[in-house]
């Protein structure tokens, strides 16, 4: 791997304009300017702040008063580089949970190299200090660790302490109650699920007047049982099907079907949102409100919450649009939100339900941008549209001359795939040029639009084009746009992606030798697919953190709990259709292919590293020489800080401009 890396970064580093560029990416990393995103926790509001003083971060805090002002009066919470020094460890924050109303208790989470497990710890936010287990503190060793307060002295958890306690995909089998001061591996085990299962969970609600403990059992990537602990310690199963996806909010159930369902009589269809009361539920009513029916044009991308009110995150032809629902009103009463169109939209309610009395139920942070636009973040409240600008982040690159523009293909089997071209403000008179295709395409994933930031300043800006596939396998129309190329159906992505390219031939936007693909996760098994099946179409690939191996990967770290996306490679019928598009067994002596950069991780503890190693070896036995970059950590990010961040970013840039034909240097 390292004689590997020295060889591909050497050649990379060498490009005209690497260093420059470098520098920029860095620059725009680190940019003091850039929006400090918080998280509310009682009265403070949190941020992890990372620039070129403090690479691994500044777990820092503010009021929202403080928030408001252009220079916030920070507090320092934890300082992660003096920790990692302190401790000769390689720290990453990976997230903290803090215990209502009081937030002094706290679990955080420590990945050492950016993987997925993590060490958890018990932290004091008054005191801004870990409480060691001598102390009586909770302290968990590295694991994929799931824990939630049950009160300040217990914990419900699931992490690794035996062959039992976890799935065959590796997440937490067993759910066990564990109280301060004593053995974990001697604490109860309150709920089980199966080896075959994805893992367990639980969730503790705290809302006054609606207390209540969930035990989640994940039976596949897609379908769950939902148990409900009751007072004497007995479960209720709730009788929902599995494909129905649940949400509890104060009293009511919000349900979303991921399939057709049938119930009361009615049929509700899959990616609707249903509404109903808990209690009214489990005394066998089934008469469910309709709150959202998705149709040709329009998905439920998701929702929010504020005390009274319903924020629906809608995709209409791949753009956010914000509709709101009422629960205080008898009947819940709609209405849409006034917001900015197209772009993305998101929500982040600063609604604490563990507060008798809180002052901000229904207020919410709205952000929006779009590919070319920054983000912003306004306050706004339920039931109104009026908004206080908060904060904005400057532009990161030069985006003057360029437009965005929604168009579709036509894939093999007839149906119309649309794409965004974000380019020169007139396309169709431009001549061929460097062209970048990116795409994902699966786990209902949606690749709405999102601020380029560091692809504008290494690609847009440098005179590049950039094209976004929203291919079927992802999640742009809803679980039905993601099914249609589940499973045995999974071509159909990669002939979405294909008639997206051949389009932009068409149309002489560049040519094959000016056109890459770029794709991570399960976007580097779509464009690895893709550049085998139709080599001549493409001229350079960026083959990112990816899945190549499709006869083993269940077999690899989280691999299992894919299964219901891609099919069982122990299936002789689904290994039939697996082994078609397989990357590794794809390649084949003879064949001429389009250049390949593939990256990965020494510490991705989901997608194996074997994958791109493999892919690489096999790739240099047939006689091809792929350029290969293995970060040492990282995790499935491929980078833990920000340096290592536009290192990697550099070099994917660099490859691309020397493939592609586009000039890193300025003119």
């Amino acid at each position: 791997m390292r004689e590997r890396n020295a060889r591909s970064e050497a050649l990379l580093r060498a490009t005209p304009g690497f260093e420059r560029l470098r520098g920029e990416l860095l620059e725009r990393l680190n940019d003091s300017r850039r929006i400090p995103h918080i998280a509310r926790r009682g009265d403070w509001f949190y941020n992890l702040w990372q620039d070129e003083a403090h690479p691994r971060g500044l777990w820092r805090r503010c009021t929202l008063e403080s928030y408001r002002e252009d220079r916030p009066d920070w507090h320092t919470v934890l300082d992660l580089d003096a920790l990692g020094a302190a401790e000769g460890r390689s720290w990453v924050f990976d997230g903290a949970d803090a215990l209502a109303p009081a937030y002094r208790r706290c679990l955080l989470a420590l990945s050492d190299g950016g993987a997925d497990a993590h060490e958890l710890r018990e932290f004091d936010l008054l005191e801004c200090r870990f409480i060691p287990p001598e102390e009586g503190g909770f302290f968990v060793p590295e694991a994929k660790t799931e824990a939630e307060w049950l009160d300040e002295d217990t914990l419900l958890i699931g992490t690794e302490l035996d062959e039992d306690s976890l799935t065959d995909s590796g997440y937490p089998r067993q759910i066990r109650r564990w109280r301060r001061g004593t053995p974990l591996a001697a604490a109860p085990v309150i709920f089980e699920g199966e080896a075959e299962d994805v893992a367990v969970s639980a969730s503790v609600d705290r809302t006054p007047g609606h207390e209540r403990v969930m035990l989640h059992r994940a039976l596949d990537f897609y379908n769950d049982e939902h148990h409900l602990l009751q007072p004497d310690g007995q479960l209720r199963r709730l009788d929902l099907p599995s494909s129905v996806e649940l949400g509890l909010h104060r009293q009511w159930m919000l349900l979303s079907p991921r399939e057709d369902w049938t119930v009361g009589g009615h049929t509700h269809p899959a990616g609707s949102l249903l509404l109903i009361e808990l209690e009214a539920f489990l005394a066998g009513d089934r008469a469910l409100q309709p709150l959202f029916t998705p149709d040709a044009a329009r998905s439920l991308a998701d929702y929010s919450l504020t005390r009274d009110h319903l924020l629906l995150h809608v995709s209409e032809h791949v753009a956010s649009r914000l509709e709101e629902w009422d629960l205080a009103a008898t009947p819940p009463r709609r209405r849409d939100v006034a917001a900015p169109f197209p772009g993305l939209l998101s929500v982040q309610p600063l609604h604490d339900p563990e507060l008798a009395e809180d002052a901000l139920a229904e207020d919410y942070l709205l952000h929006y941008e779009d590919f070319l636009t920054p983000d912003s973040v306004s306050l706004a409240r339920g039931g109104s549209d009026e908004r206080i600008p908060l904060k904005a982040q400057p532009p990161q690159f030069d985006a003057s001359g360029l437009a965005v523009r929604q168009h579709f293909a036509v894939s093999a089997d007839g149906t119309r795939v649309p794409y965004f071209l974000v380019g020169p403000a007139a396309p169709d008179h431009a001549a061929p040029g460097p062209t970048l295709l990116y795409g994902y395409g699966g786990f209902e994933v949606a690749l709405q639009p999102w601020y380029l930031g560091g692809m504008g300043q290494a690609w847009l800006a440098r005179g590049g084009r950039l094209v976004v596939a929203n291919i079927r396998g992802g999640g742009e129309y809803g679980p039905a746009w993601h099914q249609a190329a589940q499973g045995r159906e999974r071509q159909r992505s990669f002939d979405d992606f294909i008639a997206v390219a051949e389009q932009l031939l068409a149309r002489g936007l560049c040519r094959p030798d000016q056109l890459g693909l770029m794709g991570g996760s399960n976007g580097g098994l779509l464009v690895a697919a893709c550049a085998l099946q139709r080599p001549e179409l493409f001229g350079a690939v960026v083959c990112q953190v990816p899945l190549l191996d499709m006869r083993r990967y269940h077999q690899l770290l989280a691999g299992a709990s894919w299964m219901a996306e891609y099919g069982d490679p122990d299936d002789p019928e689904d290994w039939a259709v697996l082994r078609r598009y397989s990357p590794y067994h794809q390649l084949r002596p003879g064949r001429a292919l389009p250049s390949m950069l593939l990256t990965t991780s020494t510490r991705d503890d989901r997608v194996h590293p074997g994958h791109a190693r493999k892919f690489v070896a096999r790739m240099e036995a047939l006689g091809h020489a792929p350029l290969y970059v293995e970060a040492l950590e990282g995790g499935h990010g491929g980078a833990a800080d920000n340096l290592q961040r536009a290192d990697l970013q550099a070099l994917e840039y660099s490859y691309l401009a020397r493939r592609l034909g586009l000039a890193l240097e300025p003119h």
